[in-house]
């Protein structure tokens, strides 16, 4: 129990601090702007370019765990799309809540998560499931939008503009360079390496206190029935359908398939809610299921550390 709380408390205390000072006003609305810009596009872009550039292929030569957790997201995804029964919901609509129902925080929790519960051997595992998230799962989502709300239906104007958001990603960019300089084993000096060092040892608290911060907004009246289906997709057949996979299905060894098991099992992260803002369609429901999800793991990723040893 002693190790459970030595990995968990940690990091939900940061996001109990952030919420806190949006509570009392530490902190005003302001800052999760200006603390989600700063992490998005500096700290963790940093994080996710260092720890690729110092990777060798042993460490990402592994089918299953690809295989496992995209899997997951995956079935997640087509499960929500088949449970929206509602003839008035939009294709756009019914993307972004199955990408709610299937995004994992791996970019905000998982990476400081993953460093709590196994060191810094556990790092790559988180990075290459934040980019599994942002490559496949957050592009496919904004394929599916973009290809509803578009008044010109043209396949090939959809996929050009897709691939010049993805490709102008931080989060996506980064670890991609990084694994540039692995290939052609291009060595890191010593000053911009103890530079990322510095800026990316900002990104966890900054990332968790910005979970608190949004996690205290007001949230507007939506049909709750919507948001429990994507917190129970999310929280419990998401890691349900990940974990048959690589434990069963696909072998690989402990640290990459309860790494795929736990990130799996993470809270919705903020994505839905900001492609929801950016498209201005509904945001209540992804923004209540991000509140719920979040809230609800503190018990079910304590337990699963605990049952993970």
């Amino acid at each position: 129990m002693q190790s459970v709380l030595n990995a968990v408390l940690p990091i939900f205390a940061l996001i109990l601090v952030g919420y806190l000072s949006a509570r009392r006003g530490v902190l005003g609305p302001a800052a999760v702007d200006h603390l989600n810009t700063f992490v998005v596009r500096l700290a963790l872009p940093v994080v996710l370019f260092q720890s690729m550039a110092g990777i060798t292929w042993g460490e990402i030569d592994h089918p299953g765990f690809l295989a496992s957790f995209v899997g997951g997201m995956a079935a997640t995804f087509v499960l929500s799309f088949a449970l929206d029964r509602r003839k008035s919901h939009r294709l756009a609509d019914k993307s972004i809540e199955g990408l709610g129902a299937a995004y994992p925080n791996t970019g905000f929790m998982g990476i400081p998560l993953c460093l709590a519960v196994f060191g810094e051997r556990g790092l790559p595992v988180a990075a290459i499931a934040a980019v599994l998230t942002a490559c496949v799962l957050f592009a496919g989502a904004i394929v599916l939008i973009e290809m509803d709300l578009q008044q010109e239906k043209s396949l090939g104007r959809t996929l050009g503009k897709v691939g010049k958001s993805l490709a102008t990603n931080p989060l996506l960019a980064a670890p991609m360079l990084g694994l540039m300089c692995a290939a052609l084993h291009i060595v890191i000096p010593t000053p911009i390496l103890r530079f990322t060092t510095l800026l990316g040892a900002a990104a966890s608290p900054c990332a968790l206190v910005t979970i608190g911060l949004f996690l205290a907004q007001p949230a507007a009246a939506c049909e709750m029935s919507t948001v429990w289906r994507l917190v129970i997709l999310k929280l419990f057949l998401q890691p349900l359908v990940t974990g048959a996979l690589c434990f069963w299905v696909f072998p690989m060894p402990p640290l990459w398939s309860h790494g795929a098991l736990l990130l799996s099992a993470l809270p919705i992260g903020t994505g839905p809610f900001m492609l929801a803002k950016l498209y201005g369609r509904e945001a209540a429901v992804t923004s209540r299921a991000i509140l719920f999800s979040t809230l609800i793991s503190v018990l079910t990723i304590s337990l699963l550390v605990a049952w993970l040893g």
